[in-house]
Protein backbone atom coordinates (compact mmCIF):
# COMPACT_ATOMS: atom_id res chain seq x y z
CA UNK A 1 0.00 0.00 0.00
CA UNK A 2 1.35 3.62 -0.94
CA UNK A 3 0.86 6.66 1.42
CA UNK A 4 -2.17 8.95 -0.32
CA UNK A 5 -2.80 12.76 0.37
CA UNK A 6 -5.51 15.05 0.37
CA UNK A 7 -5.29 18.78 1.47
CA UNK A 8 -8.26 20.48 2.00
CA UNK A 9 -10.25 17.98 0.39
CA UNK A 10 -8.17 17.79 -3.06
CA UNK A 11 -4.69 16.33 -4.34
CA UNK A 12 -3.01 19.66 -3.78
CA UNK A 13 0.27 20.49 -2.20
CA UNK A 14 0.90 22.56 1.25
CA UNK A 15 0.95 26.24 0.72
CA UNK A 16 4.52 27.47 2.06
CA UNK A 17 3.09 30.10 4.02
CA UNK A 18 1.08 27.35 5.80
CA UNK A 19 1.18 28.64 9.67
CA UNK A 20 1.59 24.81 10.48
CA UNK A 21 5.01 24.68 8.16
CA UNK A 22 6.40 27.96 9.40
CA UNK A 23 5.76 27.46 13.54
CA UNK A 24 4.20 23.71 14.14
CA UNK A 25 1.01 26.26 14.69
CA UNK A 26 -1.60 23.13 14.77
CA UNK A 27 -2.62 19.54 15.93
CA UNK A 28 -2.59 15.49 14.37
CA UNK A 29 -3.90 12.80 15.34
CA UNK A 30 -2.49 9.36 14.39
CA UNK A 31 -5.55 6.32 14.56
CA UNK A 32 -6.12 3.40 12.89
CA UNK A 33 -8.83 2.24 10.40
CA UNK A 34 -9.74 -1.22 9.18
CA UNK A 35 -12.51 -1.86 6.33
CA UNK A 36 -13.32 1.36 5.86
CA UNK A 37 -14.09 2.61 9.55
CA UNK A 38 -11.37 4.36 11.83
CA UNK A 39 -11.20 3.26 15.12
CA UNK A 40 -11.62 5.37 18.39
CA UNK A 41 -12.77 8.02 16.00
CA UNK A 42 -15.20 9.94 18.05
CA UNK A 43 -12.50 10.45 20.83
CA UNK A 44 -9.68 11.40 18.24
CA UNK A 45 -12.44 14.15 17.34
CA UNK A 46 -13.55 15.01 20.82
CA UNK A 47 -9.53 15.61 21.30
CA UNK A 48 -8.78 17.33 18.02
CA UNK A 49 -11.66 19.90 18.70
CA UNK A 50 -11.04 20.94 22.21
CA UNK A 51 -7.35 20.97 21.29
CA UNK A 52 -8.11 23.52 18.37
CA UNK A 53 -10.72 25.43 21.22
CA UNK A 54 -7.02 25.60 23.36
CA UNK A 55 -5.38 26.91 20.31
CA UNK A 56 -7.92 29.55 19.47
CA UNK A 57 -7.96 27.51 15.95
CA UNK A 58 -11.32 28.78 14.36
CA UNK A 59 -13.69 27.56 11.09
CA UNK A 60 -13.09 23.73 11.64
CA UNK A 61 -16.52 21.96 10.08
CA UNK A 62 -16.11 18.92 11.95
CA UNK A 63 -18.84 17.61 9.90
CA UNK A 64 -16.62 18.41 6.56
CA UNK A 65 -13.86 17.15 8.29
CA UNK A 66 -15.62 13.86 8.67
CA UNK A 67 -16.34 13.43 4.97
CA UNK A 68 -13.09 14.01 4.00
CA UNK A 69 -11.81 11.20 6.30
CA UNK A 70 -14.54 9.06 4.75
CA UNK A 71 -12.96 9.77 1.21
CA UNK A 72 -9.43 9.17 2.32
CA UNK A 73 -9.87 5.89 4.65
CA UNK A 74 -9.29 2.85 2.07
CA UNK A 75 -12.69 0.33 2.20
CA UNK A 76 -10.61 -2.80 3.37
CA UNK A 77 -7.99 -3.76 5.13
CA UNK A 78 -5.87 -2.06 7.92
CA UNK A 79 -4.56 1.57 7.27
CA UNK A 80 -2.87 4.02 9.36
CA UNK A 81 -4.73 7.34 9.15
CA UNK A 82 -3.11 10.91 9.30
CA UNK A 83 -4.69 13.89 10.05
CA UNK A 84 -2.92 17.15 10.29
CA UNK A 85 -4.92 20.64 11.42
CA UNK A 86 -2.81 23.65 10.99
CA UNK A 87 -4.17 27.61 11.28
CA UNK A 88 -3.86 27.79 7.50
CA UNK A 89 -1.54 30.44 6.04
CA UNK A 90 -1.09 34.15 7.71
CA UNK A 91 1.39 36.64 7.26
CA UNK A 92 4.84 36.92 8.38
CA UNK A 93 5.59 36.87 12.22
CA UNK A 94 4.15 34.56 14.78
CA UNK A 95 0.96 36.62 15.82
CA UNK A 96 -2.18 34.61 14.21
CA UNK A 97 -4.57 36.32 12.09
CA UNK A 98 -8.27 36.90 14.15
CA UNK A 99 -9.76 34.66 12.02
CA UNK A 100 -8.59 31.75 11.14
CA UNK A 101 -8.93 29.12 7.35
CA UNK A 102 -7.42 25.92 8.76
CA UNK A 103 -5.76 23.55 6.69
CA UNK A 104 -6.54 19.98 6.75
CA UNK A 105 -4.34 17.14 5.89
CA UNK A 106 -5.33 13.99 5.76
CA UNK A 107 -3.13 10.76 4.76
CA UNK A 108 -3.77 7.12 4.94
CA UNK A 109 -0.67 4.52 4.55
CA UNK A 110 0.20 1.18 5.31
CA UNK A 111 -0.47 -0.89 8.91
CA UNK A 112 2.45 -0.64 10.53
CA UNK A 113 2.66 -4.35 11.50
CA UNK A 114 4.64 -5.35 15.26
CA UNK A 115 6.59 -8.30 15.67
CA UNK A 116 4.07 -11.36 17.95
CA UNK A 117 6.61 -10.83 20.51
CA UNK A 118 5.82 -7.54 21.33
CA UNK A 119 2.29 -8.59 22.93
CA UNK A 120 3.81 -11.62 24.49
CA UNK A 121 6.80 -10.69 25.77
CA UNK A 122 6.60 -6.65 25.99
CA UNK A 123 9.11 -4.18 24.63
CA UNK A 124 12.24 -3.02 25.96
CA UNK A 125 13.10 0.71 27.11
CA UNK A 126 15.17 2.88 28.09
CA UNK A 127 15.07 6.22 29.96
CA UNK A 128 16.08 9.00 27.64
CA UNK A 129 18.36 11.78 28.47
CA UNK A 130 16.46 14.16 26.26
CA UNK A 131 13.96 15.94 28.72
CA UNK A 132 10.35 17.63 27.97
CA UNK A 133 9.76 21.53 28.41
CA UNK A 134 7.31 21.83 31.04
CA UNK A 135 4.56 24.05 29.71
CA UNK A 136 0.93 24.11 31.45
CA UNK A 137 -0.88 26.02 28.65
CA UNK A 138 0.67 22.85 25.78
CA UNK A 139 0.23 20.21 28.58
CA UNK A 140 -2.46 17.73 26.94
CA UNK A 141 -2.09 18.67 23.18
CA UNK A 142 -0.84 16.69 20.22
CA UNK A 143 0.40 19.92 18.81
CA UNK A 144 2.56 19.61 16.09
CA UNK A 145 5.99 20.69 17.60
CA UNK A 146 7.50 17.36 17.93
CA UNK A 147 11.42 18.30 18.13
CA UNK A 148 11.84 16.48 21.61
CA UNK A 149 10.47 12.92 20.41
CA UNK A 150 12.78 14.09 17.48
CA UNK A 151 15.94 14.22 19.52
CA UNK A 152 14.91 11.68 21.67
CA UNK A 153 14.25 8.74 18.63
CA UNK A 154 17.94 10.13 17.34
CA UNK A 155 18.97 9.27 20.63
CA UNK A 156 17.62 5.40 20.50
CA UNK A 157 19.06 5.31 17.57
CA UNK A 158 21.68 2.74 18.27
CA UNK A 159 20.51 1.57 21.72
CA UNK A 160 19.09 -1.91 20.64
CA UNK A 161 15.79 -0.64 22.55
CA UNK A 162 12.32 -0.40 21.17
CA UNK A 163 11.31 2.77 22.89
CA UNK A 164 12.42 5.47 25.46
CA UNK A 165 10.80 6.98 28.33
CA UNK A 166 10.83 10.46 28.70
CA UNK A 167 11.08 12.59 31.69
CA UNK A 168 10.11 15.82 32.27
CA UNK A 169 12.77 19.12 33.08
CA UNK A 170 11.29 18.17 36.59
CA UNK A 171 12.11 14.75 36.32
CA UNK A 172 9.23 12.94 36.51
CA UNK A 173 8.08 10.35 34.48
CA UNK A 174 6.17 12.20 31.61
CA UNK A 175 5.69 9.39 29.08
CA UNK A 176 7.34 6.98 26.13
CA UNK A 177 8.63 8.95 22.72
CA UNK A 178 5.06 7.96 21.29
CA UNK A 179 2.93 6.35 23.66
CA UNK A 180 1.41 6.59 27.67
CA UNK A 181 3.22 4.44 30.27
CA UNK A 182 1.19 3.02 33.19
CA UNK A 183 2.86 0.99 36.20
CA UNK A 184 0.41 -1.18 37.93
CA UNK A 185 1.36 -2.09 42.15
CA UNK A 186 -0.43 -5.01 42.75
CA UNK A 187 -3.75 -4.52 40.92
CA UNK A 188 -3.44 -0.44 41.19
CA UNK A 189 -2.96 1.19 37.73
CA UNK A 190 -1.09 3.85 37.86
CA UNK A 191 0.07 6.73 35.22
CA UNK A 192 1.53 10.36 35.03
CA UNK A 193 -0.28 13.69 35.51
CA UNK A 194 -0.12 14.75 32.34
CA UNK A 195 -0.71 18.51 33.47
CA UNK A 196 2.66 20.28 32.79
CA UNK A 197 3.90 18.43 29.62
CA UNK A 198 2.79 15.56 27.26
CA UNK A 199 -0.13 14.10 25.50
CA UNK A 200 -3.39 12.63 26.44
CA UNK A 201 -3.44 9.77 24.72
CA UNK A 202 -7.01 8.24 23.31
CA UNK A 203 -5.75 4.53 24.14
CA UNK A 204 -5.19 6.47 27.65
CA UNK A 205 -8.45 7.80 28.78
CA UNK A 206 -9.72 4.48 27.45
CA UNK A 207 -7.49 2.40 29.99
CA UNK A 208 -8.55 4.91 32.71
CA UNK A 209 -12.25 4.26 31.31
CA UNK A 210 -11.21 0.34 31.30
CA UNK A 211 -9.97 0.61 34.85
CA UNK A 212 -13.46 1.64 36.14
CA UNK A 213 -15.46 -0.68 34.16
CA UNK A 214 -13.06 -3.57 35.41
CA UNK A 215 -12.99 -2.11 39.43
CA UNK A 216 -9.30 -1.59 38.70
CA UNK A 217 -8.39 1.00 41.06
CA UNK A 218 -6.31 3.97 39.49
CA UNK A 219 -4.32 7.07 39.57
CA UNK A 220 -2.73 9.57 37.85
CA UNK A 221 0.13 10.44 40.00
CA UNK A 222 3.54 13.00 39.60
CA UNK A 223 6.33 9.33 39.29
CA UNK A 224 9.79 9.42 39.36
CA UNK A 225 11.40 6.61 37.11
CA UNK A 226 12.35 5.30 40.56
CA UNK A 227 9.10 4.26 41.10
CA UNK A 228 8.03 3.36 37.85
CA UNK A 229 11.04 1.00 37.58
CA UNK A 230 9.47 -0.42 41.17
CA UNK A 231 6.25 -1.44 39.62
CA UNK A 232 4.72 -4.62 39.41
CA UNK A 233 4.09 -4.44 35.75
CA UNK A 234 4.49 -1.83 32.97
CA UNK A 235 2.86 -1.46 29.86
CA UNK A 236 2.47 1.21 27.50
CA UNK A 237 -0.06 2.64 24.95
CA UNK A 238 -1.01 4.42 21.77
CA UNK A 239 -3.98 3.65 19.43
CA UNK A 240 -2.43 3.15 17.12
CA UNK A 241 -0.79 -0.57 18.87
CA UNK A 242 -2.64 -0.68 21.64
CA UNK A 243 -1.60 -2.19 25.03
CA UNK A 244 1.91 -3.47 24.98
CA UNK A 245 3.68 -5.03 28.20
CA UNK A 246 7.34 -3.69 28.94
CA UNK A 247 9.66 -6.19 29.46
CA UNK A 248 12.53 -4.26 30.48
CA UNK A 249 13.24 -0.94 31.50
CA UNK A 250 16.86 0.30 32.18
CA UNK A 251 17.59 -3.39 32.91
CA UNK A 252 14.75 -4.05 34.80
CA UNK A 253 12.83 -7.03 34.29
CA UNK A 254 8.77 -7.21 34.35
CA UNK A 255 6.41 -10.00 33.28
CA UNK A 256 3.50 -9.09 31.55
CA UNK A 257 1.38 -9.38 34.16
CA UNK A 258 -2.57 -9.95 34.60
CA UNK A 259 -3.73 -6.94 34.95
CA UNK A 260 -2.35 -5.63 31.40
CA UNK A 261 -3.58 -8.72 30.31
CA UNK A 262 -7.45 -7.80 31.63
CA UNK A 263 -7.10 -4.36 30.15
CA UNK A 264 -5.26 -5.48 26.62
CA UNK A 265 -8.23 -8.10 26.63
CA UNK A 266 -11.11 -5.48 27.04
CA UNK A 267 -9.84 -2.83 24.47
CA UNK A 268 -9.09 -5.79 21.83
CA UNK A 269 -5.41 -5.20 22.29
CA UNK A 270 -4.17 -7.91 24.60
CA UNK A 271 -0.70 -9.89 25.16
CA UNK A 272 -1.34 -12.74 22.98
CA UNK A 273 -0.60 -16.18 24.68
Amino acid sequence: MQWSWSVNGAATGVDPEDRGLAYGDGLFETMAAQDGGIRWLEQHLERLTAGCARLAISGLSVADLRRQLARQTPPRGKALIKLIVTRGTGARGYRPPPESRPTVIIGSGPWPVQPAEHYTHGIEMVTCETRLGENPKLAGLKHLCRLEQVMAQIELRNRGVDEGVLLSTGDLVVSGTSNNVFAVYGSRVCTPRIERCGVRGVMRRLVLESCAALDLPYEEIDMDIEALRRADEVFVTNALLGVRPVRRLDGQVFAAGPVTRRIGARLGTAPRE
